[in-house]
């Protein structure tokens, strides 16, 4: 989990793009945040949630 434990990766980071640059925020606390910031209340996205299982899932030799 550490590898993906960022705001990034949260379902709830939203981006938009403005006239001076990009606007990072997250949608559930309201509060304006950068990529890589890190917050107790992650919700990793669906396809983070995957990468993080295949990781975790030990893989068998062909």
């Amino acid at each position: 989990m550490k590898d993906f434990h960022c705001c990034a990766t949260c379902r709830h980071f939203k981006v938009e793009k403005k006239g001076e640059g990009m606007n990072y925020y997250c949608s559930r606390l309201g509060y304006e945040t950068k990529p890589n910031y890190k917050f107790n209340c992650w919700s990793p996205k669906e396809q983070v949630i995957q990468l993080m299982n295949k990781k975790n899932t030990p893989q068998k030799d062909n």
